[in-house]
């Protein structure tokens, strides 16, 4: 089948869904799991409350983002069917068999909630699709490559595990305060990104209450960024070029969910998102305990997991693996190579870092966030080696994670709080581009029409205004 009519047919799906959606919005509103859930929209996010048991809290996530699941899941169905060439049965069969045997009781009641919820509003969606959805980071990109050296085929596509995302966490005499301050900006092709803005506020009947940016559909962040009432504040960013997958272990979206919801100390966090590794979604996790003023930088490969941590300085991740055992082990990155973006953007971090300490707070993390300095050409300008990142610009791409010239990917949102915000359950937001540009998909497409494939699904991205979001917020 060719590419336009692939697209057009995504379409045409895609309005028939959010037509029965509409339909059916009114007939189970008045279902009782609902009534302690809500929702509103504010600076360019959609802010959902859910609470209660595991299947409550899927059921009214299912049903109040129905129209955005509808979307979403679309979204991820072309872009993931494109890049692997394996169809969305293959990402069901995945979800049946590898992902749902090693989820808790606890997230598959939750899950199973989400796909009575929309099926309630009238999307037509079963628990393997959601399954499926929630994988959208560790299957296409870390289980099909492992699976496909198993299986030696010559004909399989390249893959390689992405390295998306900007952030920092800071403590003691670097800050302004001697408190924390966390920030973080999601890097993703701008299909998901544009879709990645709903703040999630999850009051559970057993753990932690959380706070947390995330993907319509979605159990965990995914790209990682929240607080809990017990005091941790968490973000990440994906190690580039790692390579390592266990069949046996349990689902990353699931341990990382588990793990806001459940820790109350660092150490807590990193015992709870090792517990049955199975190499998906490898990431650097910046952790902070705004309790103790303690952050850690826990490198989480599959053979190798160093920790790092300290009550007196900071890290800064922007996907380069840092211990020596992770890179020659587990990745095929390479850490000299000045020009690429994660080592570009290294080279930014520490240096903004440096000229900031004892001045750093909130406010400054936006502006980092939003920094266009590319350190290997030592000049400003928005480009792939930018912390805000903007490769639908750059006649390179990035190679590292196989982003063609000019792929319409980079820095889609960012958040940042400190410990005072998060006594509160608190951080601030901002949806599109942090440096406030704006993504025209109908201009793009015109002059790289090689993405056309995405022209059903890909859509503007405006940037939003900084937000601030709090747990309980009612509008």
């Amino acid at each position: 089948m060719n590419k336009r009519i692939v697209g057009i047919s995504c379409l045409a799906g895609l309005l028939l869904t959010l037509a029965s959606v509409a339909t059916a919005g009114s007939q189970a509103s008045s279902d009782p799991r609902l009534q302690k859930a809500y929702r509103f929209q504010q600076g360019g996010w959609t802010y959902v409350h859910l609470e209660g048991s595991p299947s409550d809290i899927g059921f009214q996530h299912g049903y109040l983002l129905a129209p955005e699941i509808a979307d979403a899941f679309e979204a991820i169905k072309l872009f993931d069917t494109h890049q692997s060439q394996r169809d969305w049965e293959f990402y069901r069969t995945t979800a049946r068999q590898m992902l749902w045997p090693h989820i808790d009781a606890e997230y598959q009641q939750e899950l199973q909630g989400i796909a009575d919820g929309v099926k309630a509003h009238g999307v037509d969606l079963d628990v393997y699709d959601i399954v499926a959805l929630n994988g959208f980071e560790e299957v296409p990109d870390y289980y099909v490559p492992w699976l496909n050296k198993q299986q030696k085929s010559a004909k399989n596509p390249k893959l390689a595990a992405p390295g998306n995302c900007s952030a920092f966490i800071a403590t003691g005499s670097v800050t302004k305060d001697h408190q924390i301050v966390v920030a973080h900006n999601n890097w993703t092709s701008y299909l998901a990104g544009e879709r990645w803005v709903i703040v999630f506020d999850i009051q559970p009947k057993r753990g932690n209450r959380i706070l947390m940016d995330g993907f319509p559909g979605v159990i965990t962040s995914d790209d990682d960024f929240g607080v809990n009432s017990a005091g941790m504040m968490i973000t990440e960013t994906t190690i580039t070029q790692f390579e390592g997958w266990d069949p046996n272990g349990k689902p990353e979206f699931m341990r990382s969910r588990k793990a806001l919801q459940y820790a109350n100390t660092i150490d807590d966090y990193v015992r709870i998102i090792k517990e049955g590794n199975n190499g998906g979604y490898a990431n650097d996790w910046l952790i902070g305990d705004r309790k103790t003023g303690e952050i850690g930088y826990l490198e989480l490969g599959l053979k190798n997991t160093p920790l790092w941590r300290t009550k007196d300085g900071y890290f800064v991740s922007s996907n380069f693996a840092r211990d020596p055992k992770v890179i020659k082990e587990e990745t095929t990155f390479d850490p000299n190579d000045t020009s690429s973006s994660p080592n570009a953007r290294r080279a930014r971090w520490e240096e903004i870092m440096q000229q900031s300490k004892g001045k750093i707070d909130v406010n400054m993390a936006e502006q980092f966030l939003s920094d266009h300095v590319d350190s290997f050409e030592k000049k400003e300008q928005a480009d792939e080696r930018a912390l805000c990142g903007h490769v639908d610009v750059s006649p390179r791409g990035v190679k590292e994670w196989d982003w063609d010239a000019y792929n319409p990917g980079g820095a889609v949102q960012g958040k940042a709080t400190d410990s005072a915000m998060a006594a509160k359950m608190s951080f601030v937001a901002r949806a599109g581009h942090p440096c406030g540009a704006d993504f025209l998909a109908a201009d793009f497409l015109e002059h790289h029409p090689e993405y056309s494939w995405q022209k059903p699904l890909l859509r503007d991205m405006k940037a939003g205004p900084w937000t601030v979001f709090a747990s309980g917020q009612k509008e």
